[in-house]
């Protein structure tokens, strides 16, 4: 993964790499019309950017799906010489979330990717469409998620028996390559944040020491421990400087936003 492609792919992917096992909870942890924003900073003070995803009920092909929108983009200082409009887009199905097609259509300085990708559960195979290269490529898979749409089948399943320390793995598809993810749990921490104090399940995903990140544990991601399991703030040192992306803004949740209040 490019560095220039860091700051939205880093943060869309490290979303969807939480869970263990299916969720049995009759709750709902996301519904139609739900929004989060999220505040992009680089080195602690300045803002990079800002991301927002939200959720749509659509109908595609006949079948009653989800529409997941996931957009990016660079502001202030940041803008002024490195401008980022990154667009995401999943649809997947209701009852099993499962992907029907994704979209990744981005513009990182202009660095350009424009790429759509057709899942085919028949043949167990993923067409992917390159507008700019101009390219078809058909890529065998089993039970894979897109980059959205891993964010909300995994928000779906049960960590009530996660103990500190477990590892989980997960694959996600991306690019024409299935990617495996490792992440640690470390516990619960209840942290101070823009929208209030709350409790979390705090997790480090395992990444490669190197050019982008200065160890194997750069990365840690904090996961609200209410029904809602929302990303709530994301840490991640690189070789040079650090980014940040914490929530600042909500709406249309399933469930109430549970807050501490003492």
């Amino acid at each position: 993964m490019k560095k220039r492609t860091l700051i939205f792919v880093l943060f869309f992917t490290v979303l969807t790499s939480y869970s263990q096992g299916v969720d049995k909870k009759k709750d709902p942890v996301f519904k139609n019309g739900e929004w989060l924003r999220y505040k992009m900073s680089y080195s602690g003070w300045m803002r990079a950017g800002t991301a927002v995803l939200k959720l749509e009920e659509k109908e595609l092909h006949g079948k009653k799906v989800y529409h997941a929108i996931g957009t990016g983009w660079t502001s202030g200082m940041i803008k002024w010489f490195f401008k980022v409009d990154d667009t995401y887009e999943s649809y997947f199905d209701k009852k099993i979330v499962k992907p029907y097609f994704f979209k990744r259509k981005i513009d990182e300085g202009g660095y350009k990717k424009n790429r759509n990708t057709t899942f085919n559960y028949t043949t167990n195979e993923a067409l992917v469409e390159d507008f700019i290269k101009k390219k078809d490529t058909l890529i065998t898979f089993s039970d894979v998620q897109d980059m959205l749409s891993s964010f909300y089948y995994l928000r779906n399943q049960n960590v009530d028996t996660l103990k500190k320390g477990e590892e989980i793995r997960i694959d996600m598809f991306l690019d024409s390559q299935i990617y495996p993810f490792k992440l640690r749990f470390l516990g619960k921490e209840t942290l101070k944040t823009k929208v209030g104090k709350v409790k979390t399940l705090k997790f480090r995903p395992l990444v490669q020491a190197g050019r982008i990140f200065k160890a194997q544990e750069s990365v840690t991601i904090w996961i609200t421990a209410d029904k809602n399991k929302i990303p709530i703030k994301m840490n991640a040192n690189l070789s040079v400087g650090s980014l940040r992306a914490d929530l600042e803004a909500y709406k249309g949740l399933a469930n109430s936003f549970e807050k501490v209040f003492n």
